[in-house]
């Protein structure tokens, strides 16, 4: 099997890389804590753009050729939409939850490097597609420009299978967190090669 090939999304293809990554955090331990009826969850397309989508103007929201895959890297100076960010939590989580749900957010701000780095708040695979390397290549991909930059990466993973993934690209684990009933967020950091 030939790996895919990966591709910087196309501003105009937003809506496409955002519907692959809600397909792909479908039956993620944190985002269905987030939001546990299905019908909720597929609303949540607004907080992963919120999260990630400044990677598709920024030129780095890697994609495989069929949208299968996208890994939504912010280069150094790029945040995610944090004013966004809240406002979507508050319109869309239970209200008995969102106090726990925004501590996780609090304690993954505080492990986030305070130095110029690629961060990755989001990457995924449609579930149909999973198991084909295209998870692997699109870390490849992203990850020879931050070795091209000198500058290291960093991620959160919100789902305990990605752990060993991730570590074969270099990352080391910083610690766990985990508020209230949430699922336990693994931070995790790749120094500069």
């Amino acid at each position: 099997m030939n790996p895919p090939t990966i591709n910087i999304a196309q501003p105009t293809e937003r809506d496409r890389v955002i519907a692959t990554v809600v397909m792909g955090f479908s039956a993620d331990p944190l985002t269905r804590w987030f939001w546990p009826e299905a019908r909720d969850y597929l609303m949540s397309a607004p907080l992963f753009d919120a999260f990630g989508g400044k990677a598709v103007e920024s030129g780095t929201a890697f994609v495989s050729s069929g949208f299968e895959g996208a890994a939504l890297w912010l280069p150094p100076g790029v945040t995610p939409d944090e004013e966004r960010v809240g406002e979507t939590l508050q319109k869309t989580i239970a209200a008995e939850r969102l106090e726990d749900v925004s501590g996780v957010f609090e304690k993954m701000d505080e492990y986030h490097p305070d130095e110029d780095i690629w961060y990755l708040p989001l990457i995924a695979v449609d579930p149909c597609h999973q198991g084909k390397g295209i998870g692997s290549t699109l870390m490849k991909a992203a990850l020879q420009r931050c070795d091209e930059a000198g500058l290291p990466a960093y991620l959160e993973s919100s789902n305990p299978r990605n752990i060993s993934l991730y570590k074969r690209h270099g990352f080391e684990t910083m610690g766990e967190i985990q508020v209230g009933g949430s699922p336990v967020v693994t931070p995790m950091y790749r120094p500069a090669s």
